[in-house]
């Protein structure tokens, strides 16, 4: 059965609810409505629904004036709203490579599957473009895999490349190998003279990716 044309509607803005608290973390009503477009009011229908189907929680934050205000956000269960690449599969595979090679031979898989990332990478970044221009073309690169990656300016001389969702992330808690080579990978994609580190994991429990990234002194 089709769906009506209100059903349509909702599910429109609860899916827009998710990526935004997917995207930028917890949020207050007041926010979500503005940034939607849409009432206080209705938003909150569509997180209590939300809720109800446990996919986000709330939490009472103090604030400047007032009473303290609910923000909201999403719970491990809203995870299977985003793409998990083959999560059950990868963890096999990983598990099978070990039992039969040992650790020399999940090692060598994880290295051939970097030298072909840097390939693929090096062919879709302008290796001529300025640091920002590149690190655009990573991101969209990252976005087309599952990783809702951005690019935010971080002073005159540095970006923070978010990645918002890991679309490996059973396989990357199985080996966590394949966190260890996204450094080495983003360096290499980027060039010379640029400094890449990791300033927050999604491994260890954070919402998100984060890496510094500035020009080499």
């Amino acid at each position: 059965m089709a769906p009506t044309p209100g059903r349509t509607g909702e599910s429109k803005t609860r899916r827009a609810i998710v990526k935004l608290l997917k995207t930028e973390g917890a949020l207050d009503s007041s926010r979500l409505a503005k940034k939607l477009r849409v009432t206080p009011m209705a938003v909150r229908q569509h997180l209590y629904a939300l809720q109800e189907e446990k996919m986000v929680a709330a939490e009472e934050r103090p604030v400047p004036l007032g009473r303290p205000a609910k923000f909201w956000r999403l719970t491990r269960e809203a995870d299977r709203l985003f793409p998990d690449a083959y999560a059950e599969l990868s963890v096999a595979l990983i598990d099978a490579v070990g039992e039969t090679f040992g650790a020399a031979g999940v090692d060598r898989l994880l290295q051939t599957r970097l030298a072909r990332q840097k390939r693929d990478y090096a062919s879709r970044i302008d290796r001529h473009a300025p640091l920002g221009k590149k690190l655009q073309q990573l991101a969209k690169i990252r976005s087309d895999e599952g990783y809702m990656a951005e690019v935010v300016a971080a002073g005159p001389d540095g970006f923070t490349f978010v990645e918002n969702h890991c679309p490996i992330c059973a396989a990357a808690t199985a080996c966590q190998g394949f966190c260890a080579t996204e450094i080495e990978l983003f360096q290499a994609a980027l060039g010379p003279g640029v400094d890449v580190s990791r300033t927050e994991h999604i491994i260890n429990g954070e919402r998100r990716c984060a890496y510094r990234v500035t020009k080499s002194s």
